[in-house]
This record gives structure tokens, sequence and C-alpha cells, in this order.
């Protein structure tokens, strides 16, 4: 008979509600600026500024947690709240109701041009409608190129519709003083959205905002929820930790596949509305607010000096060496992260699934929480058995084989297979690996701020390269060739890291009473180890 733990439930509860209120949204983070017009490239820069913040914010604010000990709770439930609130503000952003819809930020039209094209008209710049009427373009006739502007009919100029576009007739006119061909010949134009009109929106810099503030707050929750879970296991239950984090793949699974049903159902058009996913966030999130209230903190021995102790730490080859792996990790999670669903959107919009999109990426989410619960509460005895040198080796190996298959699904709904079975021994197992790793070498006292610093390298700094490479290459070559290349690099990374960190599984043992400099980190010389020890690492 199963036994329950009662002074668990609450960290359980925690994270069953907080990742059940972060499910309906973070996957939708990319697609929502999408939807009010930001091009993939600008996402890109977006999502690299914002880890670097991550990289600062989580080892102060866990430094606040380790100092203040008697305030953790308070901490953690402010930065709760605060999280609920930017995501909340999200019901407020404006839709983009530009009448020349760019899917991907740009598009490459073959055009027809039925009269002479003359430079634009100023009552073009100062329309109300600029914004949601004109796009930027690049064309060419030949060798003859020439920068223009493309105004749709509902900018009600009275312009004349001097341009074909499949069945659609538009105006173009000049911004450059080059001069195209005469009239009845083919052109071919690259569409860009305005600068000005991205930059310089107030739509644009909310959403800005209420992102930076959003997902700085969830990452610094979702640190310092592990370094409490560690603090309650206690160094003799330390590899239950995966017990307790698969509550919170489960609150998340359940209802991202809940909010993909009600916003189906809430709206028919393409760009779908996210009122029902917002609410569903601010429902658990006030259950979990109510959870970590209850939550029972063990009073712990400060450390005399957190960051001289975390420097110790942090300067031994081994740390650093481990430091660089778990970026490479943060860089590849990002892109999937991020950039997955763009993917998959571009694949539904080719084979016709965009009115079933939101199901396909609820049942995805779905999938992946599915697959991660048997790896994260199975993932304690996977790390003891294995070591933590051969769990990342092999997780490096299937990120390679999932990135793969994300390049090659021929339709939408092949993805949710693809997810089924690999996302759990690619993130579930990789991430409890590394934060296990992290509260196995922290110094006691300093376990919020060596947690703090361990997820900052790795979904802050890998997190900041991998959205801004992958931003770039997605717009440069497109979904399926960048998932390949992300897949050649993953593929590369386990080779090294198969050369490069030691495998020998006596040279990963962590001890498990008292702080010591861990064997791994002991490259000159091991200290001798009690009977007992011994024998469990054999």
């Amino acid at each position: 008979m199963v036994r329950l733990n009662r002074r668990l439930l609450p960290i359980k509860a925690h994270f069953f509600f907080f990742m059940a209120a972060m499910g309906p949204i973070l996957p939708q983070l990319v697609v929502i600026g999408k939807q009010i017009g930001v091009p993939p490239d600008v996402m890109g820069y977006i999502m690299a500024v914002l880890p670097i913040l991550y990289v600062l914010a989580k080892p102060l604010v866990g430094f606040l947690v380790d100092y203040f000990t008697s305030l953790r709770k308070i901490i953690f439930m402010s930065l709760i709240l605060i999280m609920t609130l930017a995501y909340g503000g999200f019901y407020f952003l404006p839709g983009n109701s530009h009448f020349i819809p760019l899917e991907e930020g740009s598009a490459h039209w073959n055009v027809t041009l039925l009269t002479d094209i003359h430079e634009c008209s100023p009552m073009i710049y100062s329309s109300k409608a600029f914004c949601q009427t004109v796009h930027e373009a690049d064309c060419s006739q030949g060798e003859n190129l020439y920068a223009a502007m493309i105004v749709a009919s509902e900018a009600r100029l009275n312009l004349s519709e001097n341009m074909l576009h499949g069945n659609n007739s538009y105006h173009i006119c000049l911004t450059s003083s080059s001069q195209p061909s005469s009239a009845d010949v083919n052109a071919s134009c690259e569409l860009q959205h305005v600068d000005s009109c991205i930059y310089g929106a107030g739509k644009f810099w909310l959403f800005v905002f209420l992102l930076f503030f959003g997902t700085i707050g969830f990452n610094v929750i979702n640190s310092i929820s592990d370094a409490c879970c560690f603090d309650l296991l206690g160094e003799a239950e330390q590899d239950k930790y995966g017990a307790q984090r698969v509550w919170g793949t489960l609150g998340f699974g359940a209802t991202a596949l809940l909010a993909g049903i009600m916003v189906n159902w809430w709206t028919s058009d393409a760009v779908k509305s996210l009122t029902p996913a917002l609410i569903i966030m601010c429902v658990f999130s006030l259950l979990d607010l109510f959870s970590v209230s209850k939550l029972k903190l063990p009073k712990l021995g400060g450390s005399e000096s957190i960051w001289s102790d975390v420097w110790q730490l942090v300067r031994q080859p081994p740390i650093v060496v481990f430091l660089l792996f778990a970026t490479m990790a943060g860089i590849i999670d990002s892109f999937i992260i991020y950039f997955m669903f763009w993917h998959l959107e571009q694949v539904a919009q080719d084979t016709g699934y965009m009115d079933q999109i939101k199901l396909i990426e609820g049942l995805v989410v779905a999938a992946e929480c599915l697959a991660e619960v048997p790896f994260f509460f199975y993932s304690g005895k996977i790390i003891k058995k294995l070591g933590y040198v051969h769990c990342m080796s092999m997780c490096f190996f299937f990120y390679a084989v999932r990135l793969s298959l994300v390049a090659w699904i021929p339709n939408p709904w092949y993805l949710v297979g693809v997810e089924l079975f690999f996302q759990g021994i690619t993130y579930a197992l990789c991430y409890t690996c590394i934060v296990a790793y992290a509260s196995a070498v922290a110094p006691p006292g300093t376990s919020a701020t060596v947690q703090g610093l361990m997820a900052g390298i790795d979904d802050g700094l890998g997190f900041s390269i991998g959205s801004l490479i992958g931003g770039l290459i997605l717009k440069s070559v497109g979904g399926r060739e960048s998932f390949k290349y992300f897949a050649i690099v993953a593929l590369c990374t386990c080779v090294a890291h198969i050369v490069v960190r030691p495998s020998s599984r006596k040279r990963q043992f962590l001890p498990k009473q008292g702080y010591q400099q861990p064997a791994e980190q002991d490259i000159k010389y091991t200290p001798p180890l009690p009977d007992q020890e011994m024998q469990d690492l054999r």
C-alpha cells in the first residue's frame, strides 16, 4: 500500500498548481507575438535579451532567499503574484489588424505591374491607417532593384491599383530614386513590416514589458521552487525530487490540453482569442498562492559568506565544464520551446490544418507532459544507476533524434507522436540532472543561490544564445532547415560531452553527509570514503 507523506503534500500541490497556471500560456508566448505582427527575427532578439536578465535575476533573488530565510515564503508568494499580473496583461493587447497579413514577418510575392509607378504620395505617410495598410518592399525586375511601398485598397486614399498579386490588386509606389521598367511586366518583391510600425507601436512595447516581467517571474519561481523542494527533502531523500516535480508536469499537461480545447471552441477564426487560457491561468495561480501559504519550510543553517562559498564552487574546472554543457542544453531547449510552435504553424499553413492548430498545440503539450511523467518519477533511480555524465550524454543524443523528427513532420499531427516519445528522455531527464547536480554540490546555506546560478546559465545564457541564433536562422532558411541544423548541433554536443567529461562513475560520486567537494571536482585527490559509501558506489 502506498504511504502518503503529508509533509510533502504542499510542495506537490505547489508544483501542480504553479505549472497548471503556466500550461495555457507558456507555449503561446511566441505565437502571441506573431499575432500582433512581431516578425521572427525581432522575436529572436527579444528572447535573446530576456534570458540575460535571468542570469542576473535568478542568483540575486536566490541570494535574497538564502539571506532572509524567514521571508522565503513572502518573497515566493510575491513573485507568483507579479508573474500572474504580468501574463494576465496580455488580455489588453490589441490584435494585429493589418489588411496584408505577413504570417512569418515577411513574404515573397511575384507581381504584375499594371501601369508605370511613381514616387509615394505624402498622404500615404500621413494616413491614420498607415500601419494597418502599408508594407515596405524590395522589388526587382532583372538587374533593376528598387525600394517601394505596397498599399492595401482598404487605405481608402483614392490611389490607383497598379499592381496585381494573384487575384488581388494593390497600389505600389517608389521610396527610392531607381525607376522600374515599363508597365505590364512581372516583378519580384520581398515584403516586410514597416519598422516604425513595429517599434513605434504601443502594443509592441506593452507586449515586451509584460513578457519580460512575466517570464522573469516564472523562471525565478522555478529555481526557488527547486531549492525549496530539495530543502524539504533533506540530504537523505534527494533522489525523490522527480517524484515531487512530476506533479508540475501533470498540471501543465492537463491545463495546456484544456486551454487548447477551450480556445478552439471559444473562437472559430484563424486568429484565436486567448481569453480562456488567461482565465485558466489566473484560477490556478490563486490556488498556487494558497498552497504556498501552507508550505512549512525547514529552518536552514545559513552560510557566513554566501558569495564566497559559491565562488569557491564555480571556479572548480569540472564545474565550469558542467556549466558549459548546461548552456548547450539551454540553447537547444530554447529553440524548441520558442520556435517549435512557430514551425508547427508554418507546417499547418502549408498543409491546410490552420483551423485545428490550437487543438493540435494543446495535444502536443499534453503529449509532452505525459512523456515527462515516468522520467521525472524515476529520474532519481536513473541518475543513481547511470550517473550524471552518462545521463547528460544520453539526453543530448535523443535531442538530436527529436530535432530531426520535428524537421521531418509532413503535417502538424505527427508532432504529437514525436513529443510523446522524446520529451521525457530529453527535457525531463536533462532538467532533473542539472538541478540535482546543483543541489548535490551546493555548500550549506546556499541552495537557492546555487540553483539560481545553475538555472541562470541553463535557461538564462543558453536561452539567450539559442533564441538569438534560432530567430535569425528561422527567418533565413525556414523551420525545417533550422531544426535540421540544431539536430546536428545536438549530435556534436553529445560527442563532445562523451569525450570531455569523465566516464568513470566513481568520479561522479557526490557524498551525502555534510558538504565536501564532490569527487568529480577533485581531479588530483579523492578523499577516502567510508565503507558504506563505497558499497553504495559499487
